[in-house]
């Protein structure tokens, strides 16, 4: 497992000979962040996300209670699993950090063995709550985003262009005469195809932000943040051709002898005021008339 790879674990305690000792503890197994009171731990925790916060609950300034509240008042740190560290050994503190949300409590001194086997119980459930996430937001069968993973990304994405006034385009693309391709090629072979056509158009998308994904049947969407119509038309017209460079036989087709694609799209500019809603029935439109102008063809809106 590589350095970027291992788990992060944030270790707030007042203490220096603790936070000495538990960073020393668990540096073979996972990424350590240290800090020394509730205000470090607050801004470690925005700017590294670890996966876990072992959280002393005495601390001068902001004790542990208050630095948990904090954290889950803040949405980019609410969801991080805290364990509570404290020298109290009376159940009511232990009761009282549970009902905040805290997934566990270790009593000091503590013991480097039980540390160990619940930080390794805890990070367990957070990879396997992830991997449970990233299932809910991929299409079986493409493996691309699914809708509703489009449906957030697209929101956020959205209103983020609204406020900050940069581009955003969408592009929603379909197979043309996919359901002749079914029917003369049985479905095995149309999902072969689809999945193929998914592939390339997810590695036809140039920036970390872009995102691919399924929005039904044969139906993929693409998302551009930060990409303007000249240059969305551009990325689209590249996947359309490697899309046809494929040479996915369609003897059905009434279009082409292989696969294409037909493409509706649309960019919000600066000055554009309409809702997320309205631009994406705009690309819906344009796709429209991609496809009644003869398919096999990019009709594009502008903003």
């Amino acid at each position: 497992m590589s350095f970027d790879d291992m788990q992060k674990v944030l270790v707030a305690d007042d203490d220096a000979i603790n936070r000495m000792v538990l960073g020393e503890l668990l540096k073979p197994e996972y990424t350590v962040i240290l800090a020394k009171n509730g205000a470090q731990t607050l801004e470690r925790a925005a700017r590294h996300a670890p996966d876990l916060i072992l959280l002393d609950l005495m601390m001068p300034d902001m004790d542990g209670y208050e630095t948990l509240r904090q954290l889950r008042a803040d949405p980019q740190t609410a969801h991080i699993a805290v364990i509570f560290i404290s020298g109290l050994d009376r159940p009511e503190d232990e009761a009282n950090g549970l009902r905040m949300g805290v997934a566990d409590y270790i009593a000091k001194p503590f013991n480097a063995t039980v540390v160990m086997a619940r930080v390794a119980l805890h990070l367990q459930v957070v990879r396997q709550r992830r991997m449970l996430e990233r299932l809910a937001h991929v299409d079986g069968l493409t493996e691309l985003a699914n809708r509703r993973r489009f449906d957030e990304v697209y929101e956020a994405e959205w209103l983020r262009a609204s406020r900050s006034k940069r581009p955003l385009s969408l592009a929603l693309l379909d197979i043309d005469g996919f359901k002749l391709y079914n029917d003369h090629y049985g479905h095995p072979a149309g999902d072969r195809a689809l999945r193929a056509v998914a592939r390339t158009a997810s590695n036809g998308m140039r920036r970390p932000a872009d995102l691919a994904a399924r929005y039904g049947g044969e139906e993929l969407v693409l998302l551009m943040p930060d990409t303007d119509a000249a240059q969305a038309q551009q990325v689209v017209c590249a996947i359309c051709s490697e899309i046809a460079q494929l040479m996915i036989e369609h003897a059905a087709s009434t279009v082409a002898p292989v696969l294409t694609v037909s493409v509706g799209g649309a960019t919000l500019h600066e000055h554009g005021s309409e809702t997320a809603s309205a631009m994406f029935e705009a690309a819906d439109a344009h796709l429209y008339q991609a496809k009644q102008a003869g398919r096999n063809r990019i009709v594009w809106r502008q903003g």
